[in-house]
């Protein structure tokens, strides 16, 4: 896999297809294999870039403490080492935030704007239940298969990995072989707690769209509409029967909204 230099760290990514740059920014503690249900989809149509963000994957883990904006130049970075100036930015969860702060520090790079099961962070954002916090903040079973499995019943609506065993145990044997050292996952729960965007969403310029399960545990849709009112002119689809893995969980629907809407945007240009 390729890796560039940018900022501080070496990046690992991939590029697959043709066509208009398209970016998909994955959340917290997960690689870039998190869009192996979208990139074969995607890449028939656009030249779609993942990569995996600081402390996560193959990509550099530097011990020092780093902001959603640093993710952010991260990927700016990327691109621009790419030679690409403008690109469709999809970010789920912590990608999410990672996608606004895109979209509002550097507009003339964002063609659109797609911002899956994430919300605008700080005082006025909708916690998930105790259980879910409990999941995301215990750092005694970092990076073990019990840790794994128990993030992954909360990770998709109630009974889907139980309905569904041979896509949970590929989906646990894939987070185990990409192990996320302590500092790291200290680092980007520190970075996406400090995130707040609500008073500052409303100056993105880019078409967007928001998507969302309505049995999401990580990240409560509440969150998804709120975000959605605040940008202007923003799409919300609430998709059901899924949970936080929404573009996991119900794929076909995930992928159908996201190219309709990209279609959409390519049309108006």
């Amino acid at each position: 896999m390729p890796k560039v230099q940018v900022n501080d760290i070496q990046i690992n990514y991939e590029i697959h297809g043709e066509g208009e740059p398209l970016v998909l920014i994955g959340g917290f503690g997960v690689g870039l294999w998190i869009w192996f249900k979208q990139l074969p989809v995607f890449s028939q149509k656009f030249q779609t870039i993942v990569f995996d963000n600081r402390g996560a994957g193959l990509s550099d883990k530097p011990e020092a403490r780093h902001t959603v904006r640093t993710m952010t130049d991260d990927g700016a970075g990327l691109l621009s080492a790419l030679s690409i100036d403008r690109a469709h930015i999809l970010g789920a969860s912590l990608g999410g935030f990672i996608a606004q702060e895109f979209a509002l520090a550097y507009p003339q790079m964002t063609r659109s704007l797609i911002l899956c099961c994430t919300g605008f962070g700080g005082p006025n954002y909708v916690l998930p239940p105790e259980e879910v916090l409990a999941a995301m903040s215990g750092m005694e079973v970092l990076n073990t298969e019990e840790r794994a499995r128990r993030n992954l019943s909360l990770f998709f609506s109630p009974d889907y990995a139980d309905q569904h065993p041979d896509e949970a145990e590929k989906l646990i044997q894939r987070y185990l072989a990409s192990p996320m050292p302590e500092h790291s996952y200290l680092n980007q729960l520190i970075a996406a707690m400090a995130f707040d965007s609500e008073a500052r969403v409303s100056s993105i310029t880019a078409p967007t769209l928001v998507v969302t399960g309505d049995q999401d545990l990580f990240v409560p849709p509440e969150n998804s509409r709120n975000l959605a009112n605040l940008i202007p002119n923003a799409k919300l689809v609430v998709i059901e029967g899924a949970g936080h893995g929404v573009f996991m969980e119900q794929t076909d629907e995930f992928n159908r909204v996201v190219l309709q809407f990209l279609e959409s945007v390519r049309d108006r240009a």
